[in-house]
């Protein structure tokens, strides 16, 4: 029996989510300079929550000051920042969806405007002005996701994600030019345990029903395939962790490693034994066809985020027609507006993406 869109996602713990569909976390530059959750970006989140996500997940959120990436980004390293995260959680859940954090460090990415110092690396960076991370800075940021899992827990979400993909902190430990020698770089098993320590950590420290998730990405960042798909596997057999996100920037495209140029991207990952976790995927999802055809493919669910800026009821015009597609680009101004974009993230998008606001 084919499994449909608007099928519900149970998980290993805590709820199930209503359907096939996670809102992609993604930069909206709208939050205060604080880190605190502003009224455009609690608007953008909630009217993403009423327009049919299974699970609402927020914009990556630095857990520590040290780790911006950009102006307006949220922030959960603080419990000055649960209260607003608090009221977001409560709109989230009362629409019958599930809600969660990402929680991301920028390492080298981290601008020094930003920070006020300079960024952090788990090696040394003189192009981007980084310094290599002690062994004391690598447990105070191992902390740091953890303290950001126990907030998220006690502003009221249902989990959290951390952020290991795209080159921030914890890919960037992944990445084979960490060769440190402290345990946490060189060998493979020694890249992966700053992730696997954090999520041993959060397991450890929040309540059984608490949802965990981790995002990957299977190529560049000085990750192989062969090395994402391992450690893929690793996490979704650990029993440690709820689902994987897995970012493929086109999830029907051929790997880059012609190594590995048999089949598409997508199913290098939905082959994997995956024990009680659940796989997601994202990458070029724009209508309900592609979106179907993860899940034939063997994908549990889809995370949407252009679709989602778009159609903020992306979910429901998918489950209830086929045939749905996004609204051709360039849109203007005012139709974002309409969806639930600030001015901040509309000017965001009229950067980011060529062609994506008319002038």
């Amino acid at each position: 029996m084919t499994t449909s869109l608007s099928d519900p996602v149970p998980f290993a713990r805590g709820p199930a989510m209503p359907n096939r569909f996670m809102l992609a976390p993604l930069t909206n530059k709208q939050s205060h300079e604080d880190g605190t959750l502003s009224q455009d970006e609690f608007h953008w989140l909630a009217m993403r929550a009423a327009g049919g996500f299974g699970l609402t997940m927020t914009a990556a959120a630095q857990v520590a000051s040290d780790g911006r990436c950009f102006a307006g980004q949220i922030g959960i390293f603080s419990d000055d920042h649960i209260p607003a995260l608090a009221r977001l959680a409560a709109a989230i859940n009362s629409h019958g969806g599930l809600s969660s954090v990402q929680l991301h460090h920028g390492g080298r990415r981290a601008l020094p405007e930003l920070i006020n110092e300079q960024p952090i690396c788990p090696w040394e960076d003189a192009k981007l002005g980084a310094r290599e991370m002690t062994t004391a800075d690598v447990e105070r940021l191992i902390e740091s996701y953890v303290a950001a899992a126990l907030r998220a827990e006690r502003a009221g979400f249902h989990g959290a994600e951390l952020h290991g993909a795209h080159g921030y902190l914890i890919a960037q430990f992944l990445d084979a030019e960490n060769v440190r020698t402290d345990g946490y770089g060189g060998r493979f098993e020694d890249r992966a345990r700053f992730l696997l320590t954090i999520v041993e950590g959060i397991r450890e420290r929040t309540r059984p029903d608490f949802q965990l998730g981790v995002r990957l990405s299977p190529e560049r960042y000085g990750v192989t395939i062969t090395e994402a798909k391992r450690l893929a596997e690793q996490l979704m057999n650990s029993g440690q962790i709820d689902y994987l996100d897995m970012s493929l920037w086109d999830v029907f495209k051929l790997p880059a490693d012609p190594e590995h140029g048999d089949k598409p991207l997508i199913a290098h990952f939905a082959d994997l034994p995956r024990g009680r976790a659940r796989l997601g995927v994202a990458g070029q999802i724009r209508d309900a066809a592609t979106a179907q055809a993860c899940i034939d493919a063997g994908a549990d669910y889809v995370l949407i985020g252009r679709g989602a800026i778009l159609h903020h009821d992306f979910p429901r015009r998918a489950a209830a027609d086929p045939g749905f597609a996004c609204v051709s680009q360039p849109v203007t101004r005012d139709y974002l507006r309409c969806e639930g974009l600030g001015e901040p993230f509309i000017d965001y998008m009229d950067t980011q993406w060529n062609d994506f606001v008319a002038d």
